[in-house]
């Protein structure tokens, strides 16, 4: 494992992009979003390529993007929601870095989700609580767990930092 990378994951609106922006500031790391990187590559928005090319297709250029980091030093990843939804990005995350999931109530969630940035598997409070149910095994298997739900992203930050500094 390759202490110098640390993989943030959790479900939509867990706070994994404001999270790791404070993280890597705080470790003096540098701070890559994976749906951001997607984006970048492909030149479409999340949203357009679920819509143009399908959930299939952006979770292979996640899958792409996530190898990427491989060659990265000092690096806080923010994962998309459903980035382990696939083994082997679930195997690679920890096999080369510390996995850190972000974990928070369904509904806070919620609340966070659809005040930000089109996300195309944002639907019914039902059917989002039966798509957290069946991402939970993957992010079980986090190194470790931590409540985002209430506190500030830079408190959170910290709280991660103090947690992976044991660790380190």
């Amino acid at each position: 494992m390759d202490r110098g990378r640390i993989y943030l994951v959790g479900f939509m609106g867990s706070g994994k992009t404001s999270v790791g922006g404070h993280l890597a500031r705080g470790m003096g790391f540098r701070f890559l979003d994976l749906d951001s990187e997607i984006e970048r590559l492909r030149g479409l928005s999340v949203a357009e390529i679920f819509e143009q090319d399908g959930e299939g297709e952006f979770r292979r250029l996640e899958s792409l993007a996530l190898r990427d980091t491989a060659s990265m030093r000092d690096i806080v990843v923010a994962t998309g929601g459903g980035t382990l939804t696939r083994w082997e990005n679930r195997d690679f995350i920890q096999r080369t870095g510390i996995m850190v999931w972000l974990d928070a109530p369904l509904p806070v969630m919620l609340e966070r989700a659809s005040n930000g940035a089109r996300r195309p598997l944002l639907s019914t409070p039902e059917r989002m609580a039966l798509l957290l149910e069946e991402r939970l095994p993957g992010y079980r298997t986090a190194d470790l767990r931590v409540d985002a739900g209430g506190g500030s992203a830079e408190t959170v930050a910290r709280q991660i930092a103090s947690q992976v500094g044991a660790i380190l």
